[in-house]
């Protein structure tokens, strides 16, 4: 795997590059061989480092999943919040916003999303609760669109918290599958979710 696989996270601390390098190591050893097959040994290796070097960065294994977890959450909020903003007034077009957005993130950073997907049951009580809420947080910016839809009699489902998580998972999966062969982008791919997310809640109309 090349270290240009993996999309630099913003930690939000200026400590040097090497708590980056560090990160971007537990990515891809995380990512290859999971969070409890990976030691701090291997990602220290991976970073080009002593342990003792990266010990300086974080106290343990589990505080760098934590902040991983953390920053790809925060990452994907970002995003598929901008994308709503910038969407239309309708329960249609702000649907088609945040799949776009949340299929794009999927499918142009799959090693953070399998990661923050694969991991959670790794996490520490407290560490989990956290991440936990951020994903929450997530769910319900999908599905207060969704049952606005179904309430507007936009969306003809019955079942919008259930519709809701259906496009979520949708989206999820595609960090597990998607591989660009030159004729299909993540936004042509983001597209064609796009029209299954809207059948998916039975919309009435089309952004």
């Amino acid at each position: 795997m090349s270290r240009r696989d993996v999309t630099p996270l913003r930690t939000g601390r200026r400590d040097g590059v090497g708590r980056d390098v560090i990160v971007a190591a537990a990515l891809r050893t995380f990512y290859e061989h999971g969070y409890f097959g990976t030691s701090i040994r291997d990602i220290a290796n991976e970073a080009g480092m002593t342990a003792a070097s990266l010990y300086h960065h974080f106290s343990s294994k589990q505080d760098i999943l934590r902040l991983i977890m953390t920053v790809i959450m925060q990452d994907a909020l970002k995003t598929t919040r901008e994308a709503l903003l910038r969407a239309g007034a309708t329960p249609s077009e702000q649907l088609a916003g945040l799949v776009r957005a949340w299929v794009e993130f999927h499918a142009s950073r799959q090693i953070e999303a399998r990661v923050g997907a694969s991991e959670l049951h790794c996490l520490e009580p407290d560490n989990r609760s956290l991440v936990v809420a951020l994903r929450d947080e997530q769910e319900h910016m999908f599905l207060s669109v969704v049952q606005r839809g179904a309430e507007d009699g936009v969306f003809a489902t019955t079942h919008p918290r259930e519709a809701a998580r259906a496009v979520i998972n949708m989206g999820t999966s595609v960090a597990y599958w998607f591989r660009s062969d030159g004729n299909t982008s993540p936004a042509d791919l983001a597209d064609i979710y796009v029209s299954l997310a809207l059948a998916t809640v039975e919309s009435k109309e089309r952004p």
